[in-house]
């Protein structure tokens, strides 16, 4: 089953977004993840992967994910044909 990981910055404070984001993750793809994991790092990393593919990176996407692009960008490697619901019809107007 597939990992994410979240690195964050400690320096920054980070923590608290980084595990919002991993329960939402937990929450939305309960049988679909084997593990979120929460990695401290320092110099303003955050940084989301899959099996090691980078699918979020502070500084190259400009900020912190909205929850329902990263709930996209997760199930579309995770369960592609999964429905997200709200969060497809809002963003994906073909999915309405």
């Amino acid at each position: 089953m597939p990992r994410v990981a979240i690195e964050y910055c400690t320096q920054c404070r980070w923590l608290l977004r980084a595990s919002w984001m991993a329960q939402e993750l937990l929450s939305t793809f309960a049988t679909e993840l084997g593990e979120v994991a929460l990695i401290p790092g320092t110099g303003g990393v955050f940084r989301i992967t899959i099996d090691g593919d980078q699918i979020w990176e502070r500084k190259v996407d400009g900020g912190f994910p909205d929850i329902a692009v990263l709930k996209q960008r997760v199930r579309d490697r995770v369960a592609p044909d999964r429905d997200l619901g709200h969060v497809d019809k809002r963003d994906r107007p073909d999915r309405a």
